[in-house]
């Protein structure tokens, strides 16, 4: 499927760079979608036009300010990591932690970009994530993982296992899962692919792919999930291009 993909990718490649407005339009369109989906797998009641209304600095009636906050921090955070994937910034904890305070800024601050020191579950999930006390010798080693083994996977493959190995880990008391899409999409757009859209409807089977890596380290399920992600969103850029 990679081949396939990477075939895809090679004729977005000589399509570059796209004419201004279509980038433009593809950002906004970007920005909003990934918003609305990213917020709504974790809860957030905000529909998609709502979402856009939101973005735009529109109050919207029945809607907490918390939910406010989740989308526009969510749209900061990704213009942050737009803006370090130009700079061509390597992962590190650094980021990561950059990441999460953006997610959480104005509605948690004492935990924004501070790893958990309790112990927590996931809900619906067979996996528990590792004791606290484990967290920073749990993300050294992924960061280690990832500037060693890590770079010599397929790009695909690796932001696959960059989301699924964090989403484990479970540094942060709050916000891990939209962290995690963060930084699935900076190591595809690092590697001149597409970002791509969980969309909340397939909230089950992206649950279940995960939790199957989790339990048996067999992450296929979730490479196969991002793969056809990747796949989608190619034809999608193609078509405008």
């Amino acid at each position: 499927m990679f081949e396939s993909i990477d075939e895809k990718k090679k004729l977005l490649d000589q399509k570059r760079p796209l004419p201004v407005h279509t980038l433009r339009s593809l950002e906004e369109h970007l920005i909003v979608n990934w918003t609305y989906h990213s917020n709504a797998i974790e809860g957030n009641t905000l529909t998609l036009s709502e979402t856009k209304v939101a973005l735009e600095g529109i109050t919207v009636g029945g809607k907490t300010i918390k939910e406010h906050l989740e989308a526009i921090n969510h749209r900061e955070a990704i213009l942050y990591v737009l803006e370090i994937v130009q700079k061509e910034a390597r992962l590190s904890e650094w980021q990561i932690r950059s990441i999460h305070r953006l997610i959480l800024r104005g509605i948690d601050d004492d935990h924004a970009g501070i790893y958990r020191k309790e112990n927590i579950v996931i809900s619906g999930a067979q996996h528990i994530p590792p004791d606290a006390l484990h967290v920073q010798s749990e993300m050294e080693r992924f960061v280690k993982w990832y500037e060693t083994d890590g770079l010599k996977r397929h790009p695909i493959e690796r932001a696959a296992a960059v989301h699924s190995d964090f989403v484990k880990i479970h540094p942060f008391i709050d916000g891990n899962g939209r962290t995690a899409r963060l930084l699935l999409n900076f190591e595809l757009m690092k590697s001149g692919y597409p970002p791509i859209v969980i969309e909340k409807e397939s909230r089950a089977e992206y649950y279940s792919a995960l939790d199957r890596s989790h339990t048996t380290g067999d992450v296929s399920a979730f490479v196969s999930l991002v793969a056809t992600l990747v796949d989608r969103t190619l034809d999608f850029y193609l078509q405008l291009a």
